[in-house]
């Protein structure tokens, strides 16, 4: 095996087309604008304003532009999750979410399996649904997922609603690895102008969720591995300000520990798209607690995370932490370094073996 350490990104999308589809067929897609790298939603469904385009790159549901891609990026494998816009987040029908996300996570299952090892499904998890830890089960034991995603709001209902108790017990223990993903926002009527939606509101949205998952002793009472996309967004930044208001607040003296401490426990991925905030970012969790991730193939990814971690310059035992170690670890996956800089290969024989999770 080559000695160039693996290269794992934590944070990538997929729509396969056999999903899109089904929800064209059922009037919850249209497609009609694919040709031009678009794809409309229903509202229900995305959380979006009516016709708002939702970005499909190829790379979405083609495989081989995909893995021609990841090779091009330099990355071996990815985890592939679905993106936010199938998760319903803001929906208050159970039945509907609950179809959807198996359609969903059936439809990843299946273009995983196709990628020649190269890319580990994530179970997509409806938080706030009764039926979350059954889909979940369902995708770890019978398809072999190699962890979960979940949205930061979800049935009308914040994450530290006892609603999810069962879902942080069940992913507690069976130390899977999961990706917190922004999946609503806050006064949308204010973010509807320059695409704040996912500029601010994103990351904002995914430091009110772990405010919510501190705050709501959630992380008191289950030890999560829970990764937060774009590098926990607008968190690291305000842990300063919620330790002040745990010390001098009674309201918001509800943990054991200040809520600094509980963010040097979960971890991060590298979308942060700043080399200065990411180099602080490691210096504050540690390069034990970060991973690659790049939210390929959006148009806002990482086109170069090899280089983003590079650039760091830590040493090489670090860098090749954030590249892959910690992930290859945490999904329980063992990386053949692909080939780099060149032309994909075409789907082949397993290269990547799912082997038991540890923390």
């Amino acid at each position: 095996m080559s000695s160039t350490p693996p290269v794992v990104d934590v944070h990538t999308h997929a729509m396969p087309m056999p999903l899109l589809r089904e929800l064209e067929r059922r009037g919850l897609a249209d497609l009609s604008r694919s040709a031009e790298r678009v794809l409309l939603l229903d509202p229900d469904l995305c959380g979006l304003a009516p016709g708002a385009p939702v970005p499909l790159a190829p790379e979405q549901h083609d495989m081989e532009r995909r893995l021609a891609a990841m090779t091009a990026m330099g990355v071996d494998h990815q985890a592939v999750a679905a993106p936010p816009f199938v998760f319903a987040s803001e929906s208050g029908d159970d039945r509907l979410v609950l179809e959807v996300t198996r359609l969903v996570n059936d439809a990843l299952a299946e273009f995983a399996a196709g990628s020649g090892g190269r890319l580990s499904a994530l179970a997509t998890v409806p938080v706030g649904h009764p039926g979350a830890v059954p889909e979940l089960v369902r995708c770890l034991d019978d398809f072999g997922m190699a962890g979960a995603t979940i949205g930061t709001f979800g049935g009308g209902r914040e994450l530290d609603d006892p609603v999810n108790e069962d879902l942080w017990r069940e992913l507690a223990a069976r130390r899977c690895f999961t990706l917190l993903h922004p999946s609503r926002v806050s006064s949308r009527d204010r973010l509807a102008d320059y695409h704040l939606v996912q500029l601010l509101g994103y990351p904002m949205e995914t430091a009110l969720a772990t405010a919510r998952l501190i705050f709501g002793g959630v992380l008191d009472r289950h030890d999560l591995v829970l990764c937060l996309a774009h590098g926990g967004g607008c968190l690291p930044a305000a842990g300063g300000r919620l330790d002040l208001g745990w010390r001098r607040k009674p309201v918001a003296r509800v943990t054991s520990r200040t809520p600094s401490d509980y963010l040097r426990r979960l971890r991060y991925d590298t979308a942060v798209f700043d080399p200065g905030v990411l180099g602080r970012l490691v210096e504050d969790v540690t390069a034990a607690h970060v991973l690659l991730g790049t939210d390929a193939p959006f148009d806002l990814a990482d086109d170069d995370p090899v280089g983003t971690v590079r650039a760091l310059g830590v040493d090489a035992e670090r860098q090749a932490a954030i590249l892959g170690g910690n992930a290859a670890r945490l999904l329980g996956v063992r990386v053949v370094p692909a080939a780099r800089n060149g032309p994909a290969a075409p789907p082949g024989p397993l290269s990547t073996t799912v082997e038991g999770r540890t923390s």
